[in-house]
């Protein structure tokens, strides 16, 4: 598997997906909300629960066989200054422009009307662990932990 290629993958499903305000695929598990994309051999779903605190994991498939995986944690921490609605505008607008960049790792910050954007990471997309969070007004509202890279059977 090429690396560049499963990456450039990532960051099109990615950008499709969540960012694009794809509408949720029925999920066999209770309570999921499933977003989903396909290219040829390769497939992609971003899968969560909650809403203003919530759990996820997304997944790659070449040719069938699950390749690569990130794993997320996301939560308000001061909500009488962010809802999950404004935060996911802010999210959307800081990814689109990550995503355009042909990437999904990386340092970023991103200003906001409410302050900034910040989303710092370690490693590559064969493995790595990363942490994102929206301030405003000097204050750390919102955070997010994610974790992934290859799979290996």
């Amino acid at each position: 598997m090429d690396v560049l290629e499963l990456n450039g993958f990532i960051v099109e499903a990615k950008s499709q997906t969540y960012v694009a305000g794809a509408k949720a695929q029925p999920s066999y598990r209770i309570g999921a909300h499933d977003l989903g994309y396909k290219r040829g051999i390769w497939r992609y779903l971003d899968s969560y629960f909650g809403g203003t605190d919530f759990a996820g994991q997304e997944v790659v498939w070449l040719e069938e066989k699950p390749v690569w995986a990130m794993n997320y944690f996301g939560r308000i921490i001061e909500p009488d200054i962010i809802d999950a609605t404004v935060a996911g505008s802010i999210i959307r607008a800081a990814l689109s422009q990550l995503y355009r960049q042909g990437r999904f790792l990386g340092g970023m910050v991103f200003d906001h009307a409410l302050g900034h954007y910040v989303d710092t990471s370690e490693g590559d997309c064969t493995h790595f662990r990363g942490h994102e969070s929206i301030e405003v007004s000097g204050r750390k509202a919102y955070e997010l932990d994610y974790r992934g890279g290859l799979i290996v059977a």
